[in-house]
């Protein structure tokens, strides 16, 4: 979809709110806080900014019932869509949390991973590369260039750092719906796929691995995607705009 620039206004108040509340809630990630405690607070800030939580009750397409929580919250080798619960997070874990929320009827989305208390140097490494191939990806985003230029952007860079790049999952266009067209692989080539036009809203989103590319669905809870090998990964998202020139990053504060 191309968005008017009244509804461009919109999604960048919006993003800011959102990246506002993704930094209080990163803010308060630390060992001995559980998943649910940081899910209560988007909740909370959402809705006393006068917005909407996007993910709470949403059912994606093949999802057996609703998601059942404000954020996702993503543990070491779970890759994206965790569900918050009980569970205490430790020093020396990494956690993704991913979070969306509707303003004035138009959605935003974005998502960081961040260290619990000290990690180790190749956590590190993972988060502050995964970022990094998140940036590249943006660049790559503008006006006539392909879907496929920012897959090949991540792509390259990420397998140059020895990271697997998870396929099976990826970026998609959002704004009057959570999940809009176009679907955005985090690895492709140059000049394929549709192309881009002024005006798009997309939400960019790599996730890399230390090990394996391979993911599977727990069966425990139908939402959580974690790594085949177990091994950890990290998970970067913004939203941006599709100009002429450079993209424009939505999900600032």
């Amino acid at each position: 979809m191309v968005y008017s620039k009244d509804e461009v206004m919109i999604l960048r108040e919006g993003g800011k709110r959102l990246a506002l509340i993704l930094s209080e809630v990163r803010k308060m990630v630390a060992p001995g806080v559980t998943t649910k405690e940081l899910d209560r607070l988007a909740e909370r800030l959402i809705r006393e900014g006068g917005d909407e939580p996007a993910f709470l009750e949403y059912q994606p397409e093949g999802a057996p019932v609703p998601y059942p929580a404000t954020l996702c919250v993503s543990v070491n080798d779970e890759v994206v869509h965790g569900i918050p619960g009980t569970r205490i997070l430790e020093e020396g874990d990494i956690v993704g949390v991913d979070l969306g929320l509707r303003h004035k009827e138009l959605f935003v989305d974005m998502a960081k991973t961040v260290p619990v208390g000290r990690i180790d140097a190749s956590a590190a490494s993972l988060i502050d590369e995964t970022e990094k191939a998140l940036s590249l990806g943006i660049a790559a985003a503008r006006a006539t260039a392909h879907v496929g230029d920012i897959g090949y952007a991540i792509e390259r860079y990420a397998k140059g750092r020895g990271f697997g790049i998870i396929e099976d999952l990826g970026g998609h266009g959002v704004g009057h719906g959570v999940h809009e067209e176009p679907f955005i692989p985090n690895f492709g080539r140059k000049g394929e796929g549709p192309k881009l036009r002024v005006g798009e809203v997309l939400a960019l989103e790599p996730m890399l691995s230390e090990g394996s590319k391979n993911v599977f669905l727990s069966a425990d809870d139908h939402f959580t995607f974690k790594t085949a090998d177990g091994k950890r990964s990290a998970h970067f998202e913004h939203t941006i705009l599709v100009t002429e020139g450079e993209a424009e990053i939505l999900t600032l504060p």
